[in-house]
């Protein structure tokens, strides 16, 4: 499983537990079950249009024991008949890292890391309860997109989490937390380091912990590869 996912369920789960949460370009569904596994949410539906992926995640539920308290939708984010507005307390979501034509990305992960971004944030806006917050991960040196798009769809960053593969390293993602309301009250939290010395540091360890290791991820292209 990508780190990223769990970084991000973790992020995400901060707070308030959430009644209904809604992962957005949800894959095999990797945040959503990190959620779940640590009773961060009461429900989840998990969003995305592959056939396939959509499917996998559907498969996970069902493995994990979940099919009462997720679903997977498989259809388009942008699509305004898949889920109602207003309906979730929280949206997580790992969008696309590369906005068509402006890079190449992996050949198999191309259809998880290529897309408009500006669908995800006004996707995310949209099922947003007033008072709901929606969390994502996105690369650190394209920060000031995403809060660009986030502001365009009317959620104003409000926590913001650095993720360094060391001390040393600039940072590699950013985890942010945004809400609709006001701009300003921006809270930049103490960095998050992965490792220390060649080894995981003490944070990502303990996140990685067996009290808190979320549940397996079955994947067909995973195990194609």
């Amino acid at each position: 499983m990508n780190v990223d996912a769990v970084l991000l369920a973790w992020f995400a789960g901060q707070g308030r537990r959430a009644r209904r949460a809604v992962d957005l370009g949800a894959g095999v569904g990797a945040v959503a079950l990190c959620l779940l596994y640590r009773d961060q949410v009461g429900e989840v539906v998990l969003v995305d249009k592959d056939e396939e992926l959509s499917a996998l995640s559907e498969a996970n539920l069902e493995a994990n024991g979940w099919t009462a308290r997720g679903r997977a939708s498989c259809t388009d984010v942008a699509s305004t008949t898949a889920l109602a507005a207003g309906s979730a307390d929280l949206v997580v979501c790992n969008p696309p890292y590369v906005a068509p034509g402006r890079g190449r990305a992996p050949r198999v992960a191309a259809g998880a890391r290529v897309g408009e971004l500006g669908r995800f944030t006004m996707a995310a806006r949209r099922v947003l309860a007033p008072r709901g917050r929606a969390a994502f991960v996105y690369p650190a040196h394209e920060l000031a997109t995403l809060f660009a798009e986030l502001r365009s769809a009317g959620l104003e960053p409000k926590r913001l989490c650095f993720v360094h593969a060391s001390h040393e390293d600039p940072a590699r993602v950013a985890l942010v937390l945004a809400v609709p309301g006001k701009p300003g009250g921006l809270v930049v939290l103490p960095p998050f380091v992965e490792r220390e010395g060649g080894s995981p540091s003490p944070a990502l360890s303990a996140l990685l912990a067996a009290r808190d290791e979320p549940a397996p991820v079955r994947s067909r292209a995973a195990d194609r590869a």
